[in-house]
């Protein structure tokens, strides 16, 4: 599947720190800076049934930070997304427009790559569709159901011919690994995160879906041995994931909806698949956002869409700053007025640089810090207030932009002001274009 196009990524001088991030699975910060060189990152991808809002995007420009500080600090980064472009939601939301499921998935993956393109999201080398992934899931379950590991529970009378397969989790003792959680608080969420505990025939509620039969009406593609039929919802990270980056890559990421059940469940079918132990290294999570009390979802509807942002005019790089103004291990509601501030941060950076004049050490010591804030666990806050003291100071000693360089600066000669030396690193740091 196509990617989106790349922005611009200036090179710096020198080299940021390694990344200390907090790991999910350990509840503990870890650093993570992959010796031989090269890191290892997997991201879950949308399910194409709607817009990209705010909770979207803000998990992927998190993960762009990650991507951005492992290439500043020399490591080159192999980058992989998923799209999952079959599943229940978006064949329902197909079925309620009357519109083509694959039509509405790909209108939907459009603007999701053009809303990423906006926003100076650096792309996946690997954007994969859970489609295009289909002949792995369906040697990863059969070579389950030989190891005696998954099983067969036939399709409920009326609905159709054949046989669903699940995963046994019984036979998995690395099961839990991921979240932690409790069977009890794993049984609360399952079945309003894609489960069905209170499927007929199953041996444990929590045992996940691995390949559902051709049902009448439903898409279904070959399965050899297992019949017609489509993966589950979790099968198609794992081997995607194994394809691409093999087993014991260096993070895994996601929305703190994710860890269970779909990155608890990810991690213990890849290593039945595999007989290998971990899945990935570390899980970087991004917490919730929301709107008017509650998370903002597909499902509910409280959406303040990037693309509806973009289309009244905003500027994508505000919705950026806005994005960066919370840590992504905070929840946090949006409010019209943190765009408002993100705008007039914008504003004031750019005025800074358009002053035309750069301190080399002033520079250095900020590009110092922004580095340091963001090997920090990604403390994109205390970086954008470290450019925000440089320019409110930039703008106090020359009373306003197109001033003459002062004592000490170094007057930009030609270039605009992408080319001045602070554009650069917010740029490539940060992701913000001035």
């Amino acid at each position: 599947m196509k990617s989106w196009n790349a922005p611009s990524l200036p090179r710096l001088p020198g080299h940021g720190g390694p990344l200390r991030v907090h790991d999910t699975a350990s509840a503990t910060v870890r650093t993570v800076h992959p010796e031989g060189g090269e890191a290892r990152l997997y991201v879950c991808g949308i399910t194409p049934y709607d817009a990209t809002h705010l909770g979207h995007a803000a998990t992927y420009v998190t993960f762009d930070l990650v991507n951005r500080v492992w290439q500043d600090a020399g490591l080159s980064v192999t980058y992989v997304q998923n799209v999952t472009d079959v599943d229940e939601p978006l064949l329902e939301r197909a079925e309620r427009d009357g519109v083509d499921w694959q039509d509405l998935a790909a209108r939907e993956i459009q603007l999701f790559r053009d809303d990423m393109e906006a926003l100076q999201v650096l792309p996946p080398q690997h954007y994969v569709g859970a489609v295009e992934g289909i002949p792995d899931d369906v040697s990863a379950v059969t070579q389950l159901l030989a190891d005696g590991t998954a099983y067969r529970v036939p399709v409920p009378e009326g609905e159709g011919e054949g046989h669903d397969v699940y995963l046994d989790l019984s036979t998995q003792p690395t099961f839990g690994a991921v979240s932690g959680w409790t069977r009890e608080q794993m049984l609360e969420v399952f079945a309003d995160r894609g489960g069905d505990p209170d499927r007929e025939g199953k041996r444990d509620p929590l045992d996940p879906l691995l390949w559902r039969a051709a049902r009448a009406g439903e898409p279904s593609w070959p399965g050899d041995s297992l019949g017609d039929g489509r993966p589950g919802w979790h099968i198609e990270c794992s081997t995607i994931a194994l394809r691409y980056l093999g087993m014991s890559f260096d993070i895994q990421g996601g929305g703190t909806d994710l860890i269970f059940p779909h990155h608890e469940m990810s991690a213990v079918q890849a290593t039945a698949v595999t007989g290998r132990r971990p899945f990935a290294s570390s899980y970087l999570h991004q917490a919730m956002v929301a709107l008017d009390g509650e998370k903002m979802s597909k499902s509910k509807g409280n959406l303040v869409l990037v693309s509806r942002l973009r289309g009244d005019g905003e500027d994508p790089m505000a919705i950026r700053l806005l994005l960066l103004a919370q840590h992504y291990r905070a929840e946090w509601e949006y409010v019209p007025a943190l765009l408002e501030a993100a705008r007039g941060r914008l504003a004031l950076w750019r005025r800074a640089v358009d002053d035309g004049a750069a301190d080399d050490a002033a520079v250095s010591e900020l590009v110092a810090g922004v580095r340091a804030a963001l090997a920090d666990d990604l403390d994109a806050p205390r970086g954008l207030a470290l450019v925000d003291v440089w320019a409110e100071g930039v703008v106090g000693a020359s009373g306003g932009p197109g001033e003459a360089a002062g004592a000490g600066q170094v007057a930009l000669a030609g270039g605009g002001r992408a080319d001045h030396p602070v554009a650069q690193a917010v740029n490539a740091l940060l992701g913000v274009a001035l």
